[in-house]
C-alpha cells in the first residue's frame, strides 16, 4: 500500500485557496466536494475538477483521483493553519476616491409627492374603475429597463387578478413602434402602453429615470414611487434582489395599509424633461456637438454598436440627454479612470488610449444640453464617420471560434465560462494584431484569452500566476501592435477563453471568435504580459475599506508599455507604485474609483523604463460592506477565487523583450 503523506502546508496553500473558493454556495468541505462531483460517485477526476494541478497536489495517494476524505482532510488542515492577511499599508491614499455604483436609496416621502393628488388626464379613465393604478416607466433602449423586463412580466402575472390597473409608460417619445413592439415581445408583456408625447405625465409625476414605478390609489393619491427592486442598478448586478420595494408596496395597498417604504430612487437611464426656462447658446449641434460625439462617443454608441443606444444624430442626443448629462457630469462616460498627475485632463496625457473627455469638451457638451439645443447650420456638419462592417483590424489571416455556443440566461449573474480551442499551426506564428468578437456582444462583459504550449494542460494554469495573451472589454476588443512588435503563438498552441457573461433580460447564446493577423516579417520585440498578484486575500465581513498591498521586484531591466488592474465587484481603488534602486518613488497609475464593469488597459504613449531591482507595489482597496450595492454577501469573509463572488487582486503589466538576432 502506498504510504500517504501530508503535503507541506506552504506548498499547497495557493492551490487550496483557489479550490476552496470555486463554488457558488457550499460552505463545508463536504459541500464543496459535492459541488464538483458531477456524477456523484464520491471521487473527483481531473475532468470534473477542471483543475489537474489541484488534483495533483491534493491526491495524497497519487492514484489519479481525489476522494472526499482526502479533500476534506486537506481543507480542514488549510483552515486550521491559514495565515493572516498581509499587513495593510498604513494610511494609504487614493486620489478622489469615489464610487460610480448607484443603488436605490430611500427618500423622504413628503418631499417626493407621496400623499399628493395626481390629476393627469391619462389617469382619469383608469381610476374610474375604482382600482389602484400601477404605472411602470420604461425605455426600450435602456439596458436596465431591459434587465427588469422579466420581473415586470412576473408582476403582471402575479397581480393580474388583484385590484390594480397596470400600464407601461414609454418615457422616450421618439421611440419607434418597432422599438416598443420588440421590447414587449422580448419580455412577453401584456399591459397596454401609455404614450406621453409631450411628457406632461412624466412632468407631473416629477419622474427622474426610465425605471421608476408609481402606485396611485383610486382617489388619485400617490402612495408609492420608486424602484421595482434592487437587483440591478448603475454599475452592478445582483444574483437576486434583496429588497422587493414595488411588491411590498402593492401588498401593503392590498391590505389597506400605507407602504412601509413609500419612496426610493430608481437607478436607470436618467430622464431629460423639458426645461422651464431654456437658455440660449452659440454652440450648435452641427458646428461643435456632432464633432464631439464623433471624437468621443459613437465608436460604441452607434447602430449595431456596443453602446445601449446610438448617439449618431441630434435626435439621438435629445432622446438620451438626461443620461448623457448624468454620466458625463459624474465622470462615468467616456470610460477612463486614471487620475492625471496634475488633476487636469486637458494637460498632455501619458496614455495612448486616453478616453477622458477634455474639460473644454465637457463644458461645451453640458452647456449645449442645458440650453434650448440649437441645431445650427447643416452645412457646417462634419463628414459622417465610417466604421468597418466586419473586422476593425482588417481581414484576419485566420479566425478561431470556440467549439459551441454558450447559453446565456435572461436574469441574474453567471459564473465565468471556459472554452478551449486547439490550433494546428505546424510552426510558431507571430501575431501583429488580434480582435475578439462575440456573436452576442450585449451580454459579454469581458474575455481573457491565454495561450498554452502544445502538450501542456490548460488546467495547470493558475490565474494570477502569470499574465494573459489577449483581452476583450466593451469598446476595446482589438489590438494592433506597432511595427516591429508581435505576440508569439507557439506551434500547436491551445487557446483558453475565460468569458464573463452578464444577462440582460433576454435569454440568448454566444459563440466567441478571435481573428488573428500575422506579422509579414520577423519582429524585433516580443510583447509579454506579466502579473503582480496577491492571492492571500482575507477581507473581513462588513469591512468598508480593506486595503491590501503586494510588492514584487523587477527581475531584469523592463520596458513597460501598459497596465491592466483586475479585481472583482468589491474592488474600489487600485494603484501601481514603483520604488527605484536609488529609493526614489513614483506613482505609475492611480485608479481612484475602480470599476469592475470596465476592465480597461492603460497603454503608454512611450514605453517606461524600469531598471532591474526596482520594486513594484500594487495597492488595492476593497469594500465588503452593505454600502457596496455590488457586494454578493457582506456577511462573508472574502478570499481569492476566480468567480465574481470571490475576489482577486492582480496588477497586469505589459512589457516587451527585444529578440536576439
Amino acid at each position: 500500500m502506498t504510504k500517504k503523506v501530508i503535503l507541506p502546508f506552504l506548498a499547497i496553500i495557493a492551490i487550496l485557496t483557489s479550490w476552496s473558493q470555486l463554488h457558488l454556495s457550499a460552505q463545508t468541505p463536504e459541500e464543496r466536494f459535492n459541488a464538483y462531483d458531477t456524477n456523484q460517485d464520491g471521487i473527483l477526476s481531473g475532468d470534473e475538477m477542471n483543475a489537474a494541478e489541484i488534483l495533483r497536489r491534493l491526491d495524497l495517494n497519487n492514484d489519479g483521483t481525489l476522494t472526499k476524505s482526502e479533500a476534506v482532510r486537506a481543507l480542514q488542515q488549510f483552515r486550521k493553519n491559514r495565515p493572516a492577511n498581509p499587513t495593510p499599508a498604513l494610511n494609504p491614499t487614493f486620489t478622489q476616491d469615489t464610487t460610480l455604483k448607484e443603488q436605490p436609496q430611500l427618500l423622504k416621502p413628503a418631499d417626493h409627492q407621496i400623499g399628493h393628488l395626481i390629476t393627469h388626464p391619462a389617469l382619469q379613465s383608469l381610476t374610474q374603475k375604482k382600482n389602484s393604478v400601477l404605472l411602470i416607466l420604461f425605455s426600450a433602449t435602456c439596458p436596465i429597463s431591459n434587465k427588469l423586463g422579466p420581473e415586470i412580466a412576473r408582476i403582471e402575472a402575479d397581480y393580474s387578478d388583484k385590484p390594480f390597473t397596470i400600464r407601461l409608460v414609454n418615457t422616450v417619445p421618439t421611440d419607434t413602434q418597432e422599438d416598443l413592439t420588440q421590447f414587449i415581445k422580448a419580455h412577453n408583456l401584456r399591459s397596454p402602453i401609455v404614450n406621453d408625447p409631450d411628457q406632461s405625465l412624466l412632468q407631473q409625476l416629477r419622474a427622474t429615470t426610465t425605471t421608476e414605478t408609481f402606485v396611485i390609489d383610486p382617489a388619485n393619491t400617490l402612495v408609492y414611487r420608486g424602484a421595482i427592486n434592487d437587483q440591478y442598478g448603475l454599475g452592478y448586478t445582483k444574483a437576486d434582489p434583496r429588497n422587493h420595494y414595488l411588491r411590498n408596496a402593492l401588498d401593503s395597498v392590498l391590505n389597506h395599509q400605507p407602504p412601509q417604504i413609500a419612496a426610493t430612487t430608481a437607478p436607470g437611464c436618467a430622464l431629460d424633461l423639458p426645461a422651464n426656462a431654456p437658455s440660449n447658446t452659440t454652440i450648435t449641434y452641427h458646428n461643435q456637438i456632432a464633432r464631439l460625439m464623433q471624437s468621443h462617443c459613437i465608436e460604441c454608441h452607434r447602430k449595431d454598436g456596443l453602446g445601449p443606444f446610438p448617439l449618431e444624430t441630434m435626435a439621438d442626443l435629445i432622446d438620451n440627454a438626461g443620461m448623457i448629462r448624468k454620466q458625463v457630469d459624474r465622470g462615468a462616460m467616456p470610460p477612463w479612470f486614471a487620475h492625471h498627475p496634475t488633476g487636469e485632463t486637458s494637460t498632455p496625457t501619458l496614455w495612448a488610449n486616453d478616453r477622458a473627455l477634455p474639460e473644454a469638451d465637457k463644458a461645451t457638451l453640458l452647456q449645449w444640453l442645458a440650453s434650448d439645443r440649437p441645431a445650427g447650420d447643416p452645412d457646417l456638419a462634419p463628414v459622417p464617420r465610417q466604421f468597418a462592417s466586419t473586422w476593425n483590424i482588417g481581414q484576419p489571416d485566420t479566425i478561431l471560434q470556440i467549439p459551441k455556443p454558450f447559453q446565456i440566461k435572461a436574469e441574474g449573474v453567471m459564473a465565468y465560462q471556459t472554452a478551449i480551442v486547439t490550433t494546428d499551426f505546424p510552426t510558431d506564428r507571430w501575431v501583429s494584431a488580434y480582435e475578439i468578437q462575440p456573436t452576442a456582444p450585449s451580454v459579454v462583459h469581458h474575455v481573457i484569452v491565454r495561450v498554452h504550449p502544445k502538450g501542456t494542460k490548460v488546467t495547470d494554469h493558475r490565474e494570477g500566476a502569470d499574465g494573459f495573451w489577449a483581452a476583450y472589454v466593451p469598446g476595446n476588443a482589438s489590438r494592433i501592435l506597432p511595427d516591429g512588435f508581435a505576440k508569439k503563438l507557439p506551434a500547436g498552441a491551445i487557446l483558453s477563453f475565460q468569458i464573463h457573461y452578464t444577462p440582460n433580460g433576454k435569454a440568448t447564446e454566444d459563440q466567441i471568435k478571435i481573428g488573428l493577423k500575422f506579422a509579414t516579417k520577423p519582429p524585433q520585440n516580443e510583447i509579454h504580459i506579466a502579473a503582480v498578484a496577491q492571492p492571500r486575500l482575507n477581507i473581513p465581513p462588513g469591512a468598508p475599506r480593506h486595503v491590501v498591498t503586494k510588492q514584487q521586484p523587477a527581475p531584469f531591466d523592463m520596458m513597460l508599455t501598459g497596465y491592466m488592474p483586475h479585481m472583482h465587484v468589491r474592488g474600489v481603488a487600485f494603484k501601481y507604485d514603483i520604488t527605484y534602486p536609488d529609493q526614489q518613488k513614483e506613482t505609475l497609475l492611480d485608479i481612484p474609483h475602480y470599476d469592475f464593469n470596465w476592465q480597461l488597459q492603460y497603454t503608454y504613449k512611450q514605453p517606461k523604463f524600469i531598471p532591474k531591482g526596482s520594486v513594484m507595489t500594487i495597492t488595492a482597496a476593497f469594500d465588503n460592506s452593505t454600502n457596496n450595492p455590488a457586494n454578493p454577501d457582506p456577511t462573508q469573509t472574502v478570499r481569492w477565487g476566480s468567480q465574481t463572488y470571490d475576489e482577486m487582486m492582480i496588477g497586469y503589466i505589459e512589457h516587451y523583450v527585444p529578440l536576439q538576432k
